[in-house]
């Protein structure tokens, strides 16, 4: 367990480190290929997308239960269905503001340890994914794989939950609270720069 919870931690921290100076997609330009790969690699090149999908995870470890597992599947069955309405309906600029506005509120619900019933915080990580979701599915191309791209996001977004996840449990059993709450006052604090940028 120790050994996935390092894995997890360390994967979350290079994707955040790689992601490259840019704090986000540059108002999520239209991606160049559709497909699988191309779906996979996209989240993992925008640190907006790594520091919420990775804080979703890191609050429901922290909350416990079945939170675990129901609020990243939440997170993921709202973001599916927003890709496809994006694909379907097009670009809508303020789904960069909510965004933003989700790696601000997840890194609160982090440094607050914020409790929540499963249902409430299904509807706000589900909330948060609507805006990651059509924004992604907004910027395909109008080719075939667009599915395959779906496929991939989805995929990559399980996984920088599941890393969020092991990170919120290294937290959890941190003494003292200042860990998680440092922790979460930065991924916010990222998010406020993201919002005024």
């Amino acid at each position: 367990m120790k050994r996935f919870v390092a894995l997890a931690a360390g994967t979350l921290a290079a994707l955040a480190l790689t992601a490259g100076f840019a704090l986000a997609h540059p108002h999520h330009e239209h991606v160049e290929a559709a497909g699988f790969l191309p779906g996979f690699l996209h989240p993992l090149t925008g640190l907006d997308h790594i520091l919420a999908m990775g804080a979703v995870g890191i609050w429901a470890a922290l909350v416990g239960g079945r939170a675990l597992i129901a609020w990243p599947v939440a997170f993921i069955v709202a973001m599916t269905v927003a890709a496809l309405a994006g694909m379907a309906l097009g670009e809508a600029p303020v789904m960069e503001i909510g965004i933003a506005l989700s790696v601000v509120a997840l890194g609160l619900a982090v440094a607050l340890k914020a409790s929540a019933t499963l249902a409430l915080g299904a509807a706000i990580v589900g909330l948060f994914a609507v805006f990651h979701g059509y924004a992604h599915g907004a910027e395909l191309p109008a080719e075939t794989g667009a599915l395959g791209f779906v496929a991939g996001f989805a995929l990559a977004t399980a996984l920088l939950h599941a890393a969020g996840l092991g990170i919120g449990i290294l937290l959890g059993r941190s003494p003292g609270i200042w860990a998680s709450r440092v922790a979460g006052a930065g991924v916010a604090a990222i998010g406020m720069v993201i919002l005024v940028t």
